[in-house]
């Protein structure tokens, strides 16, 4: 869904958490790094670090990290790690996204491929047989973090999420106050937000000037792929393969979608190519964004007086409130020489355990930490967006990597219904056979049955 690190936010970001005392910019890399409290002592929960562990024999070794444009978040790691092994190198190499993907996977199946690799999971069948497993036993990444269980293959796992991300509701403060409303108004089920959004509507005749609630180009990811699971319904068959598209669910979200602007009036198809845009440009007053929203708000329209709150449900009670998706830890590259990997290994495992580290790429990327040990750090609950899911993150789930078809033939259906008058079940009917058709030679599983609090579908049926 999302191919972007907001760079500008990351900055800012690295400027308030740092990496265990690591320097800041301006006295160069060199001098940042004799500035950087080094750890005597063995760090991290289940998973430690020791320090006095010697790396490579104590040898020099030099060892390439990819990435795709994160590199102040990066770079603080990686002084943070070297000074701890001064003998160890780490070049890190930045690449557009656009080309990552493409320069990536030829140069790991080569000789000379980065040993260290950030991933995204949206790409894991591109990645996944470049990789050697982690070698930090299962039992101790469970132990620590949530997720895990998804990860594994075959009794191995390859990479784990640090960070969860999914949707939550932006506000316009100043439009709440206008609209005489109170943080005691703030909606807790989908009745109760189209009222809210009525009161934030503003017309002139039948023209819209505000919009309550604006989801254009994006009712796919924030709506369609998520409510679902709200009314007990999840994305895929118990085969773990088939989606259910043109499901019972997934028609009644659509057409409250359809309802909301046709019938309440509370936004327009025609109101804002982008929901998005048109909150952060003032023009509308409410709208569905995943984390990464909070630090486009602070860099790009720092000047909306913003909040954020949890996601509204049908009934108070959900089998789960959203899908999430994760930011990844880094990846090994098993064709890499055997000493490369060792360190390559030992820098996931110090990644791991410490919590700066973990802060800090969760702040940047506005994700909640996977590592259950931080759910209630106080840096972490300082950001609106991520304070809001925290009683509540055990009941998000996550899909597993979604072939894109998921959200290109969702958009293309609501697209199909809103401007082109095919109806609800035609839609999503065409929508479900592309994506059949589509995924017929993709490897991909969905994982909704490791969720915690999974329903088999003779279970949602009796319990409803």
């Amino acid at each position: 869904m999302r191919k972007r690190v907001i760079a500008a936010a990351l900055a800012a970001m690295m400027a308030v958490t740092g990496l265990a005392g690591c320097g800041g910019s301006g006295t160069g890399k060199e001098e940042a790094k004799k500035n950087i409290e080094v750890p005597t002592e063995p760090f991290g929960d289940t998973i430690k670090y020791d320090p006095s562990v010697e790396i490579n024999g104590g040898k020099d070794i030099t060892v390439e990290l990819w990435e795709w444009g994160s590199d102040e978040l990066f770079q603080e790691i990686i002084d943070g790690y070297t000074a701890i092994h001064p003998n160890v190198t780490i070049n890190l190499v930045n690449n557009p996204w656009e080309d990552y993907w493409t320069k990536l996977p030829l140069a790991l199946d080569g000789e000379n491929g980065p040993a260290i690799f950030n991933i995204h999971n949206s790409y894991h069948e591109n990645l996944i047989n470049y990789m050697a497993p982690l070698e930090i036993p299962l039992e101790d990444l469970q132990a620590d973090f949530t997720g895990v269980d998804a990860h594994v293959i075959d009794g191995e796992v390859y990479y784990i999420d640090y960070g969860m991300m999914t949707g939550s509701v932006y506000y316009n403060k100043d439009m709440w106050e206008a609209a005489g409303l109170t943080e005691a108004d703030i909606p807790k089920t989908w009745d109760e937000m189209r009222e809210v959004a009525k009161k934030l509507t503003i017309k002139e005749g039948d023209t819209i000037i505000q919009a309550g609630l604006n989801f254009n180009d994006d009712f796919h990811q924030n709506y369609l792929l998520g409510l679902n699971y709200q009314l007990g319904e999840n994305l895929f068959e118990e085969d773990g393969v088939t989606p259910k598209v043109n499901s019972d669910a997934m028609k009644q979200v659509m057409q409250m979608l359809v309802d909301m602007y046709e019938v309440d009036g509370i936004g327009s198809k025609d109101f804002g190519e982008k929901g998005a845009d048109s909150f952060g440009q003032g023009q509308s007053a409410m709208v569905i964004q995943w984390g990464h929203y909070y630090n486009t708000l602070q860099t790009t329209w720092s000047d909306i007086n913003f909040g954020v709150f949890e996601i509204p449900t049908f009934d108070g009670n959900p089998y789960a409130y959203n899908r999430y998706n994760g930011e990844s830890t880094f990846g090994v590259n098993k064709n890499a020489p055997e000493d490369q990997q060792a360190v390559a290994q030992d820098f996931i495992k110090y990644f791991l355990a410490n919590d700066d580290a973990q802060v800090a790429f969760n702040l940047a990327m506005s994700t909640f930490p996977a590592k259950k040990s931080l759910a209630d750090n106080e840096k972490i609950l300082e950001n609106p967006s991520l304070k809001v899911l925290a009683e509540h993150i055990d009941h998000y789930i996550w899909p597993g990597p979604m072939p894109a078809t998921m959200e290109t033939s969702l958009k293309k259906a609501g697209q199909d219904i809103f401007f082109n008058g095919v109806d609800i079940d035609t839609a999503l009917n065409e929508a479900q056979q592309n994506i059949i058709k589509d995924m017929k030679n993709s490897d991909f599983k969905s994982v909704e049955n490791l969720y915690e609090y999974y329903l088999s579908e003779a279970s949602r049926r009796n319990s409803g």
